[in-house]
């Protein structure tokens, strides 16, 4: 907490010395254009969809940029300062955006729009779970007397229904800020739920289809929303949020024998260069044949992807791929 009021401290007076010295920044160019800034991917591509062809008159802002996990995010003073003159900020709340609520402090739009992913959704939100197997991250010890607040699972942008929702909330916020454009951004996001939903119809289509109905994951598991979708049932070395990169022997024998127990085809991993777990727990199966499959859970995308034209639709129908692949 030091740090961030640090971080936040060094924004007001990095904002204080642009104001004194009459500085033209890129973000004053044109102080006319909707700003709004997002934390993660999801979030930037729902908004650059919503604003369609109004989309190069706004500054949208992704904070993520560049691969750093939700999970360790820290934010930099211009991070800070780009909050705080904004019209409208998106971020997904829970534990990993604890440093929100002291940036929003020193904000100097007082007319800004917040809106917090987990509060939108509200009852749909998920309590991490426990489930058989899954290795238990270490608890810090706490006073006896303090009360154990649950922890949310943070991952809400992995289910198409989810983002529908969230959709209309931002474009709600978006027609608040510019009411001028209304009608296009309602009619943007009109035409873009019609295709989550039709990807949506997909993902149940080929669930249902499918000869398996249980993915497997020799890694943290943030599918949670997605899998509870269409009535998976899942396995996981970890939590979705869980910090933990060792598997117990425990754990590795457990699922291990699992794959064979439902003489399941793969073995899931989420995006990441190391995949020594899911390797090892194929190593221990009867068989040692299974594939070593990734589902993109969107907490790596970068700018460059962003260029590259990556959009979140274009992931989940990936996923899409790669979950028929797992499932048959």
């Amino acid at each position: 907490m030091k740090k961030i009021t640090a971080i936040i401290t060094a924004a007001v007076m990095l904002m204080s010395c642009l104001c004194g010295c009459g500085a033209n920044t890129a973000l004053n160019e044109n102080e006319n254009s909707l700003k709004i800034v997002t934390t993660i991917f999801p979030e930037y591509d729902w908004v650059m969809n919503i604003l369609g062809d109004k989309a190069n008159k706004a500054q949208v802002t992704m904070l993520l940029d560049n691969g750093v996990d939700l999970h360790s995010y820290q934010p930099a003073a211009q991070d800070i300062m780009k909050i705080s003159t904004c019209d409208l900020f998106i971020y997904v709340g829970g534990e990993s955006d604890e440093w929100v609520e002291d940036a929003l402090k020193e904000a100097t739009n007082k007319d800004m729009k917040v809106i917090n992913l987990l509060d939108v959704l509200g009852e749909k939100v998920k309590e991490e779970e426990i489930v058989e197997g899954m290795e238990a991250e270490e608890e810090e010890e706490e006073e006896e007397s303090e009360e154990e607040e649950p922890e949310y699972d943070e991952h809400v942008w992995l289910s198409l229904r989810n983002a529908q929702i969230c959709c209309d909330v931002i474009c709600e916020k978006i027609c608040e800020a510019d009411a001028d454009n209304a009608e296009a951004y309602r009619s943007n996001t009109k035409e873009y739920n019609k295709k989550l939903s039709d990807l949506d119809g997909q993902y149940k289509s080929a669930v249902d289809g499918a000869k398996y109905n249980t993915l497997l994951f020799g890694d943290r598991f943030p599918f949670r929303y997605m899998t509870d979708d269409y009535g998976l049932d899942y396995y996981a070395a970890f939590a979705g949020c869980s910090a933990e990169t060792e598997a117990s022997f425990e754990t590795i024998v457990f699922l291990s024998k699992k794959t064979d127990e439902l003489t399941l085809p793969a073995i899931m991993t989420i995006e990441g260069a190391e995949h020594k777990i899911a390797e090892t727990i194929r190593d221990n199966t009867n068989n040692k044949d299974q594939k070593i499959l990734t589902l993109d859970s969107m907490q790596s995308v970068t700018s460059d992807d962003v260029k590259k034209s990556v959009t979140y639709i274009s992931i989940m129908e990936s996923n899409l791929s790669v979950l028929k692949e797992a499932l048959n």
